[in-house]
């Protein structure tokens, strides 16, 4: 009841009759399983990344308050069929597997992105938007120079690579930081705006005030619906600058 009752604090109107479906796909060989929904063929798109569980109800829920406000989204998969780790241990070995191997990182978005056209979605004027390990591949992404228009992170990982830069970078940077995060610090919060500043990419960067590290994620114990509600409002707005 919890998720349920903190969905309906953010949606607005009448709920939509609208159905998302899976959808497998491969990238270079390998099964990965996504999630669709969309409230009109026409709908601005929003490519959402998961956290280290992998693509599970919580992404599926967002994905429905985001229909809500128009918009189609396209979960995507970076982890495999099948595979949604439960154990720390496994999340930390699928998500440090990609932080080792950034192209595959980026193979598996842009086949998301792929996947999403394949379905008919809208992907010439896309946000790129993700949770906590997802936030750090949204930044990836944005290094790589993809022709994206957005890119949002809610409690991400914000280090950025020895190697890399934000030089490619076309689109505008939204970062929603929690300040009691203990996973993510201020140190990397404060070095990401100035590697930004240094590219003259264009970005926004805001600090919670007592939101620890997962801030947005319902019925856990970092949820903190003050700071749930607030980067969500700034979330739809930023929508509505960008689109």
């Amino acid at each position: 009841m919890k998720m349920m009752l903190a969905t309906l604090l953010f949606t607005t109107g009448s709920a939509l009759a609208l159905q998302g479906e899976s959808v497998r796909y491969q990238v270079n060989g390998q099964n990965y399983e996504g999630y669709y929904i969309s409230p009109a063929k026409d709908a601005p798109l929003i490519l959402m990344v998961h956290d280290w569980d992998g693509l599970t109800d919580y992404e599926v829920k967002r994905a429905e308050m985001l229909v809500e406000e128009g918009y189609a989204v396209f979960a995507v998969d970076l982890f495999g069929a099948g595979i949604r780790p439960t154990k720390v241990e496994d999340r930390r070995q699928h998500t440090g597997e990609l932080y080792k191997d950034r192209q595959k990182m980026r193979d598996l978005l842009n086949g998301g992105l792929k996947a999403a056209e394949a379905k008919g979605a809208k992907t010439e004027d896309v946000v790129a938007m993700g949770y906590c390990f997802g936030g750090a591949a949204v930044l990836e992404l944005a290094r790589s120079g993809a022709d994206i228009k957005g890119f949002v992170t809610f409690h991400g990982g914000l280090k950025t690579p020895p190697d890399q830069d934000y030089a490619k970078t076309k689109g505008s940077v939204l970062i929603m930081h929690g300040a009691a995060d203990q996973a993510i610090s201020m140190e990397d919060f404060a070095a990401l705006s100035k590697a930004l500043e240094a590219s003259q990419v264009s970005h926004e960067m805001i600090v919670y005030s007592g939101a620890p590290h997962a801030f947005t994620v319902f019925d856990s114990p970092n949820y903190r619906q003050e700071a749930d509600r607030k980067s969500w409002h700034r979330f739809l707005t930023y929508l509505n600058e960008v689109k």
